[in-house]
């Protein structure tokens, strides 16, 4: 069966009927991303608001099979570098294989095989001559940087041309509940976010949007601020991005766009700290 065209406003984790791979046109990334999905369970240990998985649970990774993932991604890498799938799926303009990124639909950390899979994925990258072309990636929210085996993990991807994008939506702790329905400290969030830092080159990626109507304050502005600012001398930069795709979480309706000035206004602030900023609107 022909599968639909990739877009920017759908990530399915189905694209290409698999269980650990999928691909995406990834605005953020600038072209096609290769997702592997650790969490084929549904299952994180948040429940941020804007999340777009449908039927997330607060849980556990499973058990992953290291095989079967090898396999998966040993396929799509040869349908996208070999094969019709950037012609037929991709459109003009993105039809460049951009990274492998370690996301799907739950944290990838929580997986006991975290570690083991960032080995077999860039192991299939060098047998494919990408390891200097294509960026190895976690997408994470940080949260389990205690454990050693994902500190290993991520000492790996700094080893092998990799990156940390790692969530930040906020600055105190209030906002922590709120949009990421988790408790944090936000003294902690920092010393997390510069351990990553030491380990990989570390990007903060935030999700800007207004909520009933309205934009993040002043004050939750400043907040979020200052912990940027306290670990700014750790990060390679801030990807600063809006909602491109509907939440499937129960707070959908209550979540709009800002416009992509006001992203463009934060966007000056955090410069003004030192710090390399991108904005996808």
């Amino acid at each position: 069966m022909k599968r639909p065209p990739l877009s920017v406003f759908d990530h399915s984790r189905d694209s290409a009927g698999l269980v650990y791979v999928y691909p995406v046109v990834s605005r953020r990334a600038g072209g096609v991303s290769i997702g592997v999905n650790l969490n084929p369970n549904n299952a994180c240990n948040w429940r941020c608001i804007y999340c777009q998985v449908p039927g997330l649970t607060r849980g556990a990774a499973p058990a992953i099979d290291l095989a079967r993932l090898e396999a998966e991604l040993h396929q799509v890498l040869d349908e996208v570098l070999r094969g019709d799938f950037m012609a037929e799926r991709v459109p003009e303009g993105a039809r460049r294989l951009v990274d492998v990124a370690f996301s799907g639909n739950g944290e990838p950390t929580a997986s006991p095989q975290f570690a083991a899979s960032v080995e077999l994925v860039q192991r299939l990258l060098q047998i494919e001559g990408l390891s200097d072309a294509v960026k190895l990636r976690l997408i994470t929210n940080g949260s389990l940087l205690g454990r050693r085996q994902v500190r290993a993990g991520i000492a790996q991807l700094g080893r092998c041309n990799g990156e940390v994008w790692f969530k930040v939506d906020a600055g105190d702790a209030a906002g922590f509940l709120r949009i990421n329905s988790v408790r944090q400290n936000p003294q902690a969030v920092a010393v997390r976010l510069r351990a990553c830092g030491e380990l990989c080159p570390t990007w903060v990626q935030t999700c800007c949007f207004a909520m009933d109507g309205e934009a993040p304050n002043e004050t939750q502005q400043q907040a979020w601020l200052q912990l940027l600012a306290a670990v700014k001398d750790r990060l390679s930069g801030v990807h600063l991005y809006g909602l491109a795709r509907q939440s499937c979480q129960p707070e959908a309706t209550r979540l709009s766009a800002l416009p992509p000035a006001w992203l463009e206004n934060l966007a000056k602030r955090i410069g003004a700290l030192g710090l390399t900023v991108t904005v996808s609107p």
